[in-house]
């Protein structure tokens, strides 16, 4: 597979290596060795699936703690990804970063800890699926407004399909800071 860094420290993107013919195609959508040896060496514990129609925004989505690293992709249908730093002490805090996933481009996009993530849907549906790095878990579910106006993601749609709790996160600089992860401490030899 290839990797693409993003411009923001840690956020990868994942071009695996798709071995097609007249029949279809084959792909390795996750091995620990091999993803291990790109920097993503965490244990996943949790596969999620979610469906959703055009138009619809979930997110920005994060747990604290019991923080996600993410591996995201698009299985059918096309969706605008987002990861916003969220990291206190960060370079990047505040800062977010998109790709196009779908079902033809077939890439992964890799999330660690400490980010809010969020997709839009631009097909007319989209089946998004990902693996997590710790346990769902509703007592430390936690958002930031999709339309935070200091963050300014630039959203496929204007007035998209949201839940009502997506619609009520506060932004970024409203968010008391003992709600947000801070940047990992760099391990010594």
């Amino acid at each position: 597979m290839k990797i693409h860094p993003a411009p923001i420290n840690g956020l990868l993107i994942l071009e695996p290596f798709v071995h097609g013919d007249h029949r279809g195609f084959f792909m390795e959508t996750y091995q620990k060795e091999r993803y291990g040896s790109v920097g993503i060496d965490c244990a996943f514990v949790q596969d999620n699936l979610s469906f959703s129609v055009q138009g619809t925004l979930r997110g920005l989505h994060y747990q604290y703690p019991h923080a996600q690293a993410k591996l995201v992709q698009v299985l059918q249908g096309e969706v605008f990804d987002v990861a916003v730093d969220i990291r206190k002490g960060s370079a990047d805090f505040g800062k977010w970063f998109g790709i196009r996933l779908s079902q033809d481009n077939r890439l992964q996009f890799f999330i660690p800890e400490g980010f809010a993530h969020g997709f839009c849907v631009i097909s007319p549906t989209a089946l998004f699926a990902y693996k997590c790095t710790d346990y769902y878990s509703p007592e430390n579910e936690k958002g930031i407004l999709w339309s935070d106006p200091d963050i300014g993601i630039d959203w496929p749609a204007a007035t998209p399909l949201l839940s009502d709790k997506d619609k009520a996160y506060p932004g970024l600089k409203s968010v008391p800071a003992q709600r947000l992860p801070s940047m990992p401490v760099p391990h010594n030899p």
